[in-house]
């Protein structure tokens, strides 16, 4: 049985996903909330950026479902999604640190 074609959607949602690969902050905020849940203060602080900053990249990696939000009081506390194109994402990160990393 031949597969179906992809449809137009589905192509992009794959370009919406890949896009968040052109930027290196956006990546290591992504890569960062892969591992533990982070408000937008300690995101800026641990990357040397501002908060608006910050807040910027986390909006666009909302929008392409990578990341998830909880308010805590005052707090928002982001993580990264368990979305498949998250978990892909994340997946394709690790590999390709270790292709330009091999002494980590």
């Amino acid at each position: 049985m031949e597969k179906e074609r992809p449809s137009a959607e589905d192509f992009a949602l794959i370009s919406d996903t890949l896009k968040q690969l052109c930027d290196a902050n956006r990546l290591k905020i992504f890569y960062l909330l892969c591992h533990r849940e982070e408000c937008v203060t300690e995101i800026a602080a641990q990357l040397e950026m501002t908060s608006p900053a910050a807040s910027h990249h986390l909006r666009q990696l909302r929008l392409a479902d990578l990341i998830t939000s909880r308010r805590s009081g005052k707090e928002v506390y982001y993580r990264a999604a368990g979305t498949k194109q998250a978990e892909y994402l994340h997946k394709m990160i690790e590999e390709l640190l270790d292709l330009s990393c091999p002494s980590r």
